[in-house]
């Protein structure tokens, strides 16, 4: 695993980012993301299900494993 510009570590796995609730509230394009690839931001609701995917690019954004989110 490698850590983002927010110090969210991202897996291995291709377009997979792994988020801690302080990374709270999920957007595409991530920082980490490079520049030619941007799209429009959207903001991702991960909160209740665990997992969202961004339309536009295909990134999937994953809560870790025993990530506990209050007041999202």
């Amino acid at each position: 695993m490698t850590a983002d510009t927010n110090g969210a570590a991202t897996s291995t796995e291709p377009h997979v980012v792994l988020l801690s609730a302080r990374d709270l509230p999920a957007f595409c394009p991530n920082p980490a993301m490079p520049v030619w690839n941007h799209h429009p931001r959207v903001f991702l609701d991960v909160a209740s299900t665990g997992e969202a995917m961004c339309p536009y690019c295909g990134t999937v954004y994953r809560l870790k494993p025993g990530a506990v989110v209050h007041g999202h």
